[in-house]
């Protein structure tokens, strides 16, 4: 709310003016914290605002977070002591005002000043929570405190004294206030009702409505329910039945939330039955959800939970498939310990009105989320006994549990539990939450056979192997891996765990032996290719785990290993004993290698594997390098070319050993080629090195983007997620090009991640890449969901599916989830991914994907009852791609299954289906089969197309078969028809690509009533017409296109276009229901279209429709480049031409304060709001933004917006202002990258050049002078300015200033135009060549 964006802009500018009063200014650091808790409490707040109540857990957070920071404002204090009365309604009272009494004392502790707000904010708790105090001494406190007691406090101490039914004490109260001439409000007089009923005396109870009256205040509702109220304590009905009716002859009707108190006055005062009566009078619509909801939860509170789902069950009408009702209700049963037959009556109930899908599941994780085992168990037994899955991780919180308690007892109770129940502990339970209690694996064993809860299983076995060999113990894993008990596993459920093991051991007797075992019984290498392939990735892992010291530590024992494995005649495949001798020589220890030799299938390549004329090069170069140094030449050139050949023949060590003999010659290109080599070779840390080495993050250098892709690529492969990502960020910083070559390798290497199963490198590069606007397309989002159904957890697919939806607006592999869920027979997720689909798209959407998954998977039948759902008709769209997919992967069965289940589908093109049939016969050659749809065809009596006909007829013809049929013929008659319709057509769309639409449209009214067009024709000429700012036309050809076309719409790109026109004419109702319409029908606008619209709507002031515009786009602003920036520039602005500075400061500041510390709401630039202000004059308005922009430089440390603040004074030509600001905040020059934007947009465009001779005059020595002249030479080249173009080049001479060659290239050319000499050697490569070379350089300033 406002007033609270006011208390937070307070407390920013409270250090400044109690400056007279704190000696000690606040540090920036406790100001930061100040605002960061002032958005915790602004959280409360809305927490209010939307529900009603707040939950405890986040009311003491806050707390806590605030006394950590010992600086607790005056607002923050309030807020906390006013949300602990009726707003945490799952709290009994007298703990509520226990909270209270902590939170007073706590904040005078930390130094807060208490004035007359406070103690009234204490005093409505007292009375919410009906906390009975001495209010004489609760006004002795406030003199205590210099606190003048007020309106407020008197009406609260009035009602104190009325809750009590002392009618004397609220008379003196009275007196004060009739003595001090303070209004006698309706609060009082409800007070007063209330207290004369409390006092016994009903009579005097109802007057008090007619002396209201008679005082001039009116009963509102207040009064009501105060009345109502004291009738329910009382228990009388009549009266309560009398009242109301009375109210709606007078007032129409009563709030429904005040019927919702009298329930629960009736319910605490005993009379349950009466409360129906007031429940059929309320609307039970959705509006009323939080009150009702609050109602429930107090209900409960107070022991009256079967009142409570009573009032739960009246909103069952507007229960949705996809929304579990009640489940706040069940939680806050649980927790206040709700018998378990209550529980699972309320469970059977809700299940049977289906308003709860799983209420069992939920109160099961309830209970073990409030640590209550007792409950989670009897819940996990009704859930048995109903037939419900129970999984091994319920009974992890358990065991956590007793493992803090040192509770064997408990475990071993739980680990019966469970087997009693069916379920069979995976190996996660055994190992991280049972073995850890023991000191071994064999004592773990004992201990559960004594207490009977050892129970045999795959699980518990892998769990002894895994637990034996991350504690060192091979001899143990030796023992287990030999046992005849020991059932089949395979070696990966195990493999990290033993490789911990082999690690911290030294003997490699039993390294061997267990090798030898697992290679050699095949209990241990259950899957294809065998125990090679298994033992082979082992070894790989293990040498990969290992550290360079500890492979070199362990040299000896691993060529005593080695050795081992080579007796025990154990062998390895080739790529896996190459990638070993990579690790080895990374590690530094080349000798391991020819003994890792030993384990080879195949003997390693040798110089003979070469070609010869390759080796001839190489020998040729290397003398040739010899020859050269020696002779004391250049030989620069043929090191590279050397390196290059070493490249090719892919010899990486002898590449490296050249590299670091003749190291000071190399060049760039050399170094770059290295590192491509080392990253084909998986030398990741050779790699880096180059790379850290010659392209540092800081350098202009860049590599191209290929090499960085490979980084990125093998980086990521080998684990080094952070480093992977810092390559990532270094390709956006340099400005590198990203192609559509380059996205297929994002892809590639994102997919890659996901086949592996590792989903944290997959999120992170993908979040990375999206982020930085690298690359955003949707096959790119596509491997958040494939990584997730590599490790087959399909309920991770799905919120991943759901997450990329609501990210970027793709539903992705939803076709290989469904068909996942089916063949895997999870319907729970099947349900809840056909829910989402119908939910997002609409029934007939997830009918769609439902059928073509039974029909992927053969589930023939359930295909069939899917799409003879009544109602279903035909989507062509849909059924077209299925029948692609199907003939791209030969999958006839499938296709003809498609064929026949949608025979009696309503508005099937029936003949498009069988042309999609015939297309796959004529894929495979098969006339057989195509003749056989020749007969369905006439069997089903589809009338098939010339098109159709023509196919067949070419499949018989091409295998010497007869055509049973006539081959149709094109008739020329028609086709000259046609012909001259289409020369007029193809001239209007000619005329519109010479941009002469005018011409266009003429040709097109002549062509009107005598052709129509077709549909691409009309979306051409009405752009071509917007193009050219032909509004009245383009609707023209627009209405009779929508007149011709059922169904017309225009694309994004017209669309958008018209938005622009629209703008222009000022037409900004029309181009806002425009837009409405293009983001109901799926399609963006493009970024200008909507920078447009947003632009004229705040400068016109329109706060209603801007902050329509605001809602309408803002999911979508990422995906069409507009900047968050833009939109809370523009509401600022209107705000501001609306005259409400103060507003526009309240809304703005801190957006970008959020916006510095969460990258999310990245609101950071103020520089349209300061330009549009400063060029229409407003300048009380601009000193305010500057103030502003000061402040949140000095206090927070934000520099963007009083950067923006100097860039402004500077292109306003306020020279003496920017040197001011300058000297008050000179920090401001930190923001590089935000200059050299500047300076790079001045360079666009002419007469820009004194902006940037400004800069070099204000801030000289904070500028990157290359950078800067080369933009000015640009400005004065754009002014055709000679003179200025030939003395900034002098200058540049003068000051001793290299120029890039994209400068000098441009200068010579400038140059000779002009007819003026050339005074240096022009660079002699292209244009484009040095845009990329520039490109590399661009944010070095940065």
């Amino acid at each position: 709310s406002r007033n609270i964006m006011y208390q937070i802009r307070f407390l920013t500018v409270a250090p400044q003016q109690e400056g007279s009063v704190k000696e000690e200014p606040i540090s920036e650091i406790q100001t930061r914290r100040m605002w960061q808790f002032d958005w915790a409490l602004n959280k409360l707040d809305n927490s209010v605002r939307k529900t009603g109540r707040i939950p405890k857990a986040l009311l003491l957070k806050i707390f806590h977070e605030i006394c950590k920071t010992g600086c607790p404002g005056s607002n923050q204090t309030l807020l906390l002591l006013r949300s602990c009365g009726a707003l945490l309604p799952e709290v009994l009272s007298p703990e509520r005002t226990e909270l209270a009494h902590m939170i007073w004392d706590k904040m005078k502790e930390l130094g807060a000043v208490y004035d007359t707000s406070h103690y009234n904010a204490l005093l409505k708790v007292y009375l919410q929570n009906e906390h009975k105090f001495s209010p004489t001494e609760f006004l002795a406190r406030m003199e205590e405190a210099n606190a003048q007691p007020n309106r407020v406090t008197y009406q609260r101490l009035i009602a104190a004294y009325c809750n009590e039914g002392d009618i004397e004490g609220a008379s003196k109260i009275l007196g004060f206030m009739k003595n001090k001439d303070l209004p006698i409000t309706e609060a009082v007089f409800s007070s007063l009702v209330k207290g004369h009923a409390r006092s016994g005396d009903m009579k005097s109870a109802e007057n008090m409505l007619s002396v209201m009256r008679m005082a001039g205040v009116e009963p509102g509702p207040d009064t009501y329910l105060s009345l109502l109220n004291v009738y329910a304590e009382k228990g009388d009905a009549d009266s309560i039945k009398k009242t109301l009716e009375e109210v709606e002859k007078t007032e129409g009707y009563l709030m429904d939330r005040i019927l919702m108190q009298v329930i629960f006055s009736l319910a605490k005062a005993g009379y349950p039955q009466y409360i129906e009566d007031i429940k059929e009078r309320i609307r039970f619509e959705r509006e009323l959800i939080p009150d009702a909801m609050n109602l429930c939860l107090a209900l409960v509170t107070h022991g009256f939970e079967d009142i409570s789902f009573h009032i739960l069950k009246s909103f069952n009408h507007l229960s949705r498939d996809n929304t579990d009702q009640g489940s706040f209700f069940l939680q806050h049963c649980v927790n206040r310990d709700m018998p378990v037959n209550k529980l699972k009556q309320f469970c059977s109930e809700l299940k049977e009105a289906k308003m709860h899908s799983a209420p069992l599941p939920f109160i099961l994780r309830c209970a073990l989320e409030a640590n209550k085992s007792a409950l989670a168990i009897d819940v996990m037994k009704m859930m048995k006994e109903e037939g419900l899955p129970l999984r091994p991780h319920y009974s992890w919180p358990l065991l956590v549990g007793f493992q803090k308690e040192k509770n064997l007892k408990g475990i071993f109770e739980v680990l019966k539990v469970m087997h009693e129940l069916g379920v069979e502990l995976d190996t996660e339970t055994y190992t991280d939450y049972v073995f850890k209690n023991f000191a071994t694996s064999e004592t773990a064993r004992t201990q559960l056979k004594k207490n009977d809860c050892l129970f045999e299983s795959v699980g518990l076995s892998v769990a002894e192997i895994r637990y034996e060999a991350a504690n060192g113990r091979l001899n143990n894993v030796l023992s287990l891996l030999s046992s005849a008990s020991t059932p089949p596993i395979d070696i990966r459920q195990f493999r990290n765990s033993l490789i911990l093991g082999f690690k911290s051991s030294n003997d490699v007797h039993l390294w061997s032996k267990i090798t030898e075992l697992l290679y050699k019984d095949e209990r241990y290498c259950l899957t294809p290719p065998g125990p090679t392939e298994a033992v082979g990735y082992f070894l790989y892992h293990l040498i990969d785990s290992m550290s360079d010291s500890e492979v070199q530590a362990k040299e000896e024992r691993l060529r005593q290993y080695f050795h081992q494995l080579k007796k025990m005649n154990i062998v390895i495949p080739t790529t896996h004993y190459s990638g070993i001798c990579r690790l080895l020589d990374s590690s530094q220890v080349p000798e391991l290698i020819k003994d890792a030799r030993l384990l080879s299938l195949k003997k390693s390549l040798s110089t003979d594997n070469i070609p010869e004329s390759t080796k001839s090069d190489v020998s040729a170069l290397e003398k040739k390098l010899e020859k050269r140094k020696a002779e004391n030449q250049p030989i620069t050139d043929v090191l590279k070319q050397l390196i290059h050949a070493l490249c090719e023949e892919e010899n990486m060590q002898k590449a490296l050993e050249v590299k670091a003999k003749y190291e000071p010659d190399m060049v760039v290109g050399g170094y770059a080629a290295l590192i491509n080599l080392c990253c084909r070779h998986d030398n990741v840390e050779e790699a880096m090195n180059l790379k850290e080495k010659v392209f540092p993050k800081n350098s202009p250098v860049a590599l191209d983007t290929g090499k960085y892709v490979a980084l990125v690529e093998v980086l990521g492969k080998h684990g080094r997620l952070e480093d992977a990502i810092n390559i990532l960020t270094e390709m956006r910083e340099k400005d590198v090009p990203i192609s559509g070559k380059t996205v297929a390798s994002f892809f590639r290497i994102l997919n890659a991640a996901a086949m592996r199963g590792e989903v944290e490198t997959v999120n992170r590069l993908h979040e990375t890449i999206v982020n930085l606007g690298l690359a955003e397309t949707a096959v790119l989002h596509s491997p958040l969901i494939t990584v997730h159904l590599e490790k087959d957890d399909m309920p991770a697919a799905l919120e991943a599916l759901v997450n990329c939806y609501k990210k970027y607006g793709k539903i992705l592999q939803l076709h290989n989830i469904y068909c996942r869920l089916i063949e895997k027979g999870d319907a729970d997720l099947l349900q809840k991914v056909s829910d989402f689909i119908s939910r997002e798209y609409g029934d007939m959407m997830a009918l769609y994907d439902l059928f073509f998954a039974f029909l992927q998977t053969g589930k023939y039948r359930e295909a069939r009852k899917v799409i003879e759902t009544p109602g279903l008709r035909a989507h062509s769209g849909r059924l077209q791609w299925f029948a692609k997919r199907c003939i791209s992967s030969n999958q006839m069965e499938t296709l003809e299954h498609l064929v026949e289940l949608t025979q009696n589908l309503f508005e099937c093109d029936r003949d498009e289906m069988y042309y999609c049939l015939l297309q796959l016969c004529e894929k495979n050659g098969d006339w057989g089969k195509a003749e056989a749809v020749w007969t369905k065809i006439q069997e089903e009596n589809v009338v098939p197309r010339e098109k159709t006909l023509t196919l067949l007829a070419d499949i018989l013809e091409k295998n010497g078969q007869v055509v049973p049929f006539e081959v149709p013929k094109v008739r020329h008659e028609d086709t000259g028809s046609l012909s001259a319709s289409n020369v007029e057509e193809r001239k209007i769309r000619l005329l519109c690509k010479k941009n002469n639409a005018k011409e266009a449209y003429h040709i097109f009214l002549k062509m009107q009533g005598k052709n129509e067009f077709h549909y691409r024709s009309y979306g051409t000429l009405i752009k071509a017409l917007l193009t050219q700012n032909c509004l009245e036309e383009a609707m023209e050809v627009k209405h009779a296109a929508e007149t011709h076309i059922k169904g017309f719409t225009l694309n994004s790109a017209a669309s958008s276009l018209l938005i622009i026109s629209q703008v222009r004419r000022d037409y900004l109702k029309d181009a806002m229901a425009v837009l409405k319409g293009m983001l109901d029908g799926g399609l963006l606008p493009t970024r200008p279209a909507v920078i447009a619209l947003t632009q004229t709507l705040a400068e016109k002031g329109d706060l209603k429709n801007l902050q329509a515009l605001k809602n309408m786009v803002e999911d979508i602003t990422k995906s069409i480049g507009v900047s968050a920036s833009l939109m809370a520039n523009a509401i600022a602005l209107a705000h501001t031409k609306n005259n409400d500075l103060d507003a526009a400061m309240e809304y703005l500041e801190p957006l970008l304060i959020s916006g510095a510390q969460n990258p999310d709401q990245a609101v950071r630039n103020i520089s349209y709001l300061l330009r549009k202000v400063s060029e229409e004059g407003l300048e009380p308005a601009l000193e305010k933004f500057g103030v502003m922009a000061e402040r949140l430089a000095s206090q927070f440390g934000i520099y963007r917006p009083v950067t923006d603040l100097f860039l402004q004074y500077v292109s306003a030509d306020r020279v003496d202002d920017a040197r001011s600001l300058i000297q008050r905040c000179g920090a401001l020059v930190e923001e590089k990258s935000t200059l050299v934007s500047f300076m790079a947009r001045s360079a666009s465009r002419p007469g820009q050049a004194k902006k940037i001779e400004t800069l070099l005059e204000l801030i000289p020595e904070h500028l990157d002078m290359e950078i800067a002249y080369c933009y000015l030479m640009r400005c004065y080249e754009l002014d055709g300015d000679v003179a200025s173009v030939k003395a900034v080049y002098e200058k540049t001479k003068a000051k001793n200033i290299q120029l890039h060659e994209l400068s000098l290239k441009s200068l010579a050319a400038f140059l000779k135009k002009a007819g003026e000499p050339v005074p240096f050697t022009e660079p002699p490569e292209t244009f484009k060549f040095y845009v990329e070379k520039w490109r590399e350089r661009r944010l070095e300033a940065s």
